[in-house]
């Protein structure tokens, strides 16, 4: 099914679907995209969806979706949707199964030549030290209690208890730990499936790459972020494994009988929500913290494991290869922001379903080193071609709430890629790139193959010319891990 409704220009970036478009939205649809990419938005329905959005109770400003939107669960993946804090819903098909679903950089002071013959040793190594696919288990054995303590605090449990550095934690959206997390509002169920997989990548688009600073656009932001043309990095994408997969089925089971008991008029039943400032609401909200700060800490877990992983294969320390944490962002999340609305300043909770925040200079939230260059942004493209770091602009504060995308984002589906692609194929395009892959499935590495994803180039360049990022540095793969 493709969508054959109204997309009107805007200008050459973005595309609306306006409110006569479908029988009770509350606002328009705004899809960032270039013309070239609008067959392929199109071809899987995905703008229907970014309608339906814009039907959501309490929505302020345009329901919309970034430049990778594609099908998702209710909320297109790509989508971005605020809600006024006091008349607002919150709806976890906005915020995704994966909750915090993110990306964390490393960077490193070594070089190609520093890795001199040792590439594939060092894929290995991480390899071994954490562990991907479907249904992966941490090698950190917790108890419940531990467990509870990391719903509780994020990241900070992780760094107290060794995984890490304290400076890792200023350079963690959020610092690593959402406040209202309530460790009460999470299921026993949620809590069982989270205990084995602390420390772990997970199957799907999750991944941990070892990466070339190849291209440095942006000397000076570049500069304040500590990256340098031809050293090497970590990029890590993972979220909350089976915690944050429950805590986001057992709320949208609860919220499915409340529309349904409220007479809640809304065109897909995958939007249900719940107001705000309901008992549903804030208890989901709270849930959704913990949720966010289990990812938190396993990214943390993770990047010890890689420095760990580095230090054995190189023969130095972390502190002297200089593996500082860049930034952590979440692309699957909702945060309760001020922004300027029709020239107020409004309190409202954004939704972020696959779109990442690209504040602008200046901005509290900003980690104080790099408050006056604005918040990094980490957009992975595909295997292949590896990831974007962008610096939010002013244009996304103006547009978007302060958003952007957050990949390259799908052009075939799982079922499709699967069915098309060949093991052999992928793996000769990974060989003749000169990047060692290491794969726990065969099903993992079709599913994710180069060829299942948009050009992330083109996506790019649609943020930036709208003003909502700049680029900062491209990173190319040499060596990468999937589930």
């Amino acid at each position: 099914m493709s969508w054959e409704g109204k997309l009107n220009k805007i200008d050459d970036n973005r595309w609306e679907i306006p409110m006569d478009e479908k029988l009770g939205m509350r606002t328009n649809a705004v899809i960032y995209a270039s013309e070239d990419m609008l067959s392929q938005i199109r071809s899987d329905n995905a703008p229907m969806q970014a309608a339906n959005v814009a039907c959501l109770p309490g929505i302020v400003g345009s329901s919309m979706a970034m430049p990778d939107i594609h099908w998702g669960y209710g909320f297109p993946i790509g989508g971005v949707a605020a809600v006024d804090s006091n008349e607002g819903s919150i709806s976890p098909g906005g915020i995704g199964f994966d909750i915090n679903c993110g990306v964390r950089l490393i960077k490193t002071d070594l070089t190609l030549e520093d890795l001199g013959d040792k590439k594939n040793a060092l894929i290995d190594e991480l390899y071994s030290n954490v562990p991907s696919g479907l249904g992966s288990k941490g090698l950190t054995k917790v108890g419940y209690k531990e467990l509870d303590d990391i719903l509780a605090v994020g990241s900070e449990w992780a760094v107290e208890n060794g995984y890490g550095w304290e400076k890792d934690l200023e350079v963690t959206e959020e610092y690593g730990h959402m406040q209202d997390a309530d460790i009460t509002k999470v299921s026993d169920k949620a809590r069982k499936r989270g205990l084995p997989q602390l420390g772990s990548l997970g199957s799907g688009n999750h991944f941990l790459e070892v990466d070339l600073v190849e291209n440095v656009f942006d000397e000076r932001t570049a500069k304040v972020y500590g990256l340098k043309q031809g050293t090497l990095a970590i990029t890590v994408h993972c979220g909350s494994r089976g915690c944050g997969h429950q805590i986001a089925t057992d709320y949208l089971q609860e919220m499915e009988r409340y529309i349904k008991q409220n007479s809640v008029d809304l065109p897909d039943r995958q939007l249900a929500c719940a107001p705000l400032d309901s008992k549903l609401g804030e208890d989901y909200y709270a849930a959704m913290c913990c949720g966010a700060n289990y990812a938190w800490a396993n990214r943390q877990m993770i990047t010890h494991w890689a420095r760990e992983s580095f230090e054995k294969i190189l023969g130095r320390s972390a502190e002297d290869m200089e593996m500082d944490v860049v930034y952590d962002v979440a692309h699957n999340i909702a945060k309760k922001e001020r922004h300027d609305i029709d020239r107020h300043h409004e309190d409202v909770l954004v939704h972020r379903k696959g779109a990442t925040r690209a504040f602008a200079p200046g901005r509290s939230e900003i980690t104080l080193r790099y408050r006056n260059v604005g918040q990094p942004v980490i957009i992975p493209g595909n295997m292949k071609v590896g990831t974007y770091v962008l610096a939010g602009r002013k244009g996304s504060m103006e547009q978007t709430f302060g958003s952007t995308c957050h990949g390259a984002g799908r052009q075939m589906s799982r079922k499709e890629a699967m069915k098309s692609l060949t093991m052999d194929g992928v793996m000769q395009q990974m060989t003749s790139s000169d990047i060692y892959l290491r794969n726990a499935s065969t099903e993992g590495v079709l599913e994710e193959a180069p060829d299942a994803y948009k050009n992330v180039d083109q996506v790019i360049e649609v943020v930036c010319n709208a003003g909502l990022t700049e680029k900062v540095a491209k990173l190319t793969p040499i060596g990468v891990i999937k589930g």
